[in-house]
């Protein structure tokens, strides 16, 4: 399997921060997963994650193969205990975006959850990002 990843200019961008836990756990999937990337479905917004060491990304099942949100940037060195949230660029890619990040942030957790319940956490997929397109 491939999935081939697009993304649109970049219309916005903000500073935000990942609940530790949240973001612990991400790390702790990815480590156990011997791709360097994992799929993360969240089906109650029918949506994928896909997760490497530099950034998370959001696609919607209706966009197939087109990044809505990336989240990029990840700070956890400037925490002082692993407890504390994460600091994180999110990047927009599409207009009106407040509502599903408000909803990334209470379901991405409840399916990064599901995910660790699975033995293996094998990606049998590869991930091609193409950079933005440069529309003038």
């Amino acid at each position: 399997m491939e999935i081939t990843c697009y993304r649109d200019s970049e219309i916005g961008r903000e500073a935000r921060h990942l609940s530790a836990s949240t973001y612990n756990l991400a790390i702790t999937l990815l480590a156990r997963c011997k791709a360097p990337h994992l799929f993360v479905p969240i089906r109650s917004m029918q949506y994928l994650a896909i997760l490497n060491v530099d950034e998370f990304v959001f696609i919607d099942g209706e966009r197939k193969c087109w990044i809505d949100i990336a989240w990029q940037h990840f700070q956890p060195q400037v925490r002082t205990s692993l407890d504390q949230p994460v600091g994180y660029d999110a990047v927009y890619y599409r207009e009106n975006q407040a509502q599903i990040m408000t909803r990334l942030h209470s379901e991405f957790p409840g399916a990064l959850r599901a995910l660790e319940k699975k033995e293996k956490l094998e990606s049998p997929g590869r991930v091609i990002m193409f950079p933005a397109s440069n529309k003038s």
